[in-house]
């Protein structure tokens, strides 16, 4: 008897059928297996939880979930499984083998159900919807998990901090981040990771891969989530709304960022003194300030720059380009914030207040500024003699004194001054403008300082000086 099965394996023959659906076996037992799916029974329960199986292998491997028994482990890098056919599944990612391809598209699949469930991209199909709310889903495990999100259910918990998760997949990578384990590293540049995805995705930087394309101005991405952010650049969506302000945005993060405006948080610290920022980039510039890099320069006349945008804005004073003007009088500036500041003569408006005495500035600059009369805080020193300042403007004139530098020429004699305000008060001989009279007699002169001189003679301080 023994001898006319194995004859069956060789000749293919299948003697035996199913009587409800006809499909045919080559062993009895198999149609006897086959046969429960029809009627539903399971005459084999676990032992311990009681869960019920339709034949025996079933029970077993199952039981391995409660014993954590693997007996079968990969020849490469000894990973262990409870099941044969896993081991079989994982070789895969050591040959790369990808023995099954869509129909349609050509793509290779490693699994069996990964192809059939990639075919459904194509046909659209969704086999399983939510008993719930009727939301359908091409794969099984996607309408489980789904489920979850009514339920509420997290079955599967991390051993080490007792998190739990909803997906099996989410607490095996979870643990990962307690072991450190990054099982998937490029073939490129060996470089490791957590998550397949991550290895899928970072693979892209080497082949300049961009499956992600803009359907409204073609603009490629490596990633979708790149793709879904820039179709807001088109829709003019912005989903994430501030609970404090209201305030729109396109991107989570620039909701992250903005939320800093009201909470003051600054979670960004200089090495070097400590000063702390809300923004990462905020510190990378202000870095420089110890560095004293400046590694964007005009290509007109060399001068150097900490920042890209400033090197953009200084080429402005060579090409006398304004691209912003004031809607009120239409006058134009070289910079936003320029014509912003300007509007403020319009308005009136001084958004930014003493905190101690209360006075109010149109400028930020100013209000920081104003401030050091109360702290008398002198923050820029004079790298020759050591001498402090409140404003950095004041410690660059000061320089002058120093190198002798005279910036402002004289239009009609071309003699040359430190400061631009003794270049203006000079022009006044040659042009005998007399800007300053007196209240008294209305005399006028070309200097405030005369001025002064002059009231003496109605006042009589030289007289009571002489007595």
């Amino acid at each position: 008897m023994q001898a006319v099965v194995n004859m069956q394996t060789h000749t293919a023959e299948k003697p035996f059928s199913c009587e409800i659906c006809g499909k045919a076996f080559a062993h009895k037992n198999h149609v006897m297996k086959h046969m429960r799916t029809h009627t539903g029974e399971k005459p084999f329960c676990c032992k311990v939880c009681g869960k019920a199986f339709a034949d025996q292998s079933g029970a077993m491997q199952h039981m391995r979930t409660h014993t954590r028994e693997k007996p079968f482990s990969c020849e490469i890098c000894g990973k262990a499984f409870a099941r044969k056919n896993h081991v079989t599944k994982h070789m895969r990612t050591h040959t790369g083998e990808k023995p099954f391809s869509c129909e349609i598209c050509g793509k290779p699949f490693a699994h069996q159900n990964q192809a059939t469930v990639h075919m459904r991209t194509h046909t659209e199909e969704k086999l399983y919807s939510c008993e719930i709310c009727g939301k359908a889903f091409a794969q099984k495990n996607q309408a489980t998990v789904h489920m979850q999100t009514h339920t509420g259910e997290k079955p599967f918990s991390c051993e080490i901090c007792g998190k739990a998760f909803a997906r099996q997949t989410c607490a095996t990578m979870h643990m990962r981040t307690h072991t450190g384990e990054k099982p998937f590293s490029c073939k490129v540049c060996g470089k490791a990771f957590e998550y397949q995805s991550r290895a899928t995705l970072h693979m892209r930087t080497h082949t300049g891969e961009k499956p992600f394309s803009c359907e409204v101005c073609c603009k490629a991405f490596a990633h979708q989530h790149n793709l879904t952010e820039h179709m807001r650049t088109h829709t003019g969506e912005k989903p994430f709304y501030c609970k404090v302000c209201g305030k729109a945005f396109a991107l989570q993060n620039n909701l992250t960022v903005h939320m800093r405006t009201h909470t003051g948080e600054k979670p960004f610290s200089c090495k070097v003194c400590g000063k702390a920022f809300a923004y990462q980039n905020h510190v990378a510039r202000h870095m420089q300030t110890h560095t004293g890099e400046k590694p964007f320069s005009c290509k007109v006349c060399g001068k150097a720059f900490a920042r890209q945008t400033c090197a953009m804005v200084h080429m402005r004073t060579h090409t006398g380009e304004k691209p912003f003007s004031c809607e009120i009088c239409g006058k134009p500036f070289a910079q936003k914030n320029q014509a912003t500041v300007h509007m403020r003569t319009h308005t009136g408006e001084k958004p930014f207040s003493c905190e101690i005495c209360g006075k109010a500035f149109a400028r930020q600059t100013c209000a920081t500024m104003h401030m050091r009369t109360h702290t008398g805080e002198k923050p820029f020193s004079c790298k020759v003699c050591g001498k402090a300042f409140g404003r950095q403007t004041c410690a660059m004139v000061h320089m002058r004194t120093h190198t002798g530098e005279k910036l402002f020429p004289c239009e009609v004699c071309g003699k040359a001054f430190t400061h631009k305000y003794q270049a203006t008060v000079h022009m006044r001989t040659h042009t005998r403008e007399k800007l300053y009279s007196c209240e008294v007699c209305g005399k006028t002169f070309e200097h405030q300082t005369n001025v002064t001189s002059h009231m003496q003679t109605h006042t009589g301080a030289y007289r009571r000086a002489d007595t």
